[in-house]
């Protein structure tokens, strides 16, 4: 027994589901679109930075860091 088009058919409702990757829609070359792309890494990691000298003396989440009574 053969499927027919019902795998054709699948692919064309999954690619209709799901935007296309390729096309992101927002009218932006690829250069612009690197250039978008840097600017919002660039402010992540100042803002990541700020964060962690603002903090620097806070409490740690790392558990290796923590300070122990030497009791095991």
């Amino acid at each position: 027994m053969t499927r027919g088009n019902q795998r054709d058919r699948d692919r064309e409702r999954a690619a209709a589901r799901k935007p296309n990757s390729k096309n992101s829609g927002d009218g932006l070359t690829p250069e612009q679109r690197r250039e978008r792309d840097k600017k919002a890494l660039e402010e992540k990691a100042a803002k990541k930075a700020a964060q962690a000298s603002g903090s620097a003396g806070g409490t740690s989440t790392d558990n290796k860091n923590k300070a122990s009574d030497g009791k095991k």
